[in-house]
């Protein structure tokens, strides 16, 4: 998971393209298979994005915080 912060106007829902990985699915199938990179994109809160985020991610959050308040 990855995180962004910007300031200005940017449509989340636009984000219809993205770059694709190959897996190995199911594990152990020998079959590979193609999976976007980004399957949704969105825009929240300072608060409603901590929830998001995994635990690890919150300072990055914090600092956001900070730089723009």
């Amino acid at each position: 998971m990855s995180a962004w912060a910007l300031e200005g106007d940017l449509d989340a829902d636009a984000i219809a393209c993205s770059t694709t990985f190959e897996l190995e699915w199911p594990p152990r199938s020998g079959r590979l298979r193609t999976f976007p990179e980004v399957d949704r994109a969105g825009w929240f809160a300072l608060d409603a994005a901590r929830e998001k985020l995994l635990s690890a991610q919150a300072p990055f959050v914090d600092r956001l915080a900070e730089a723009v308040c």
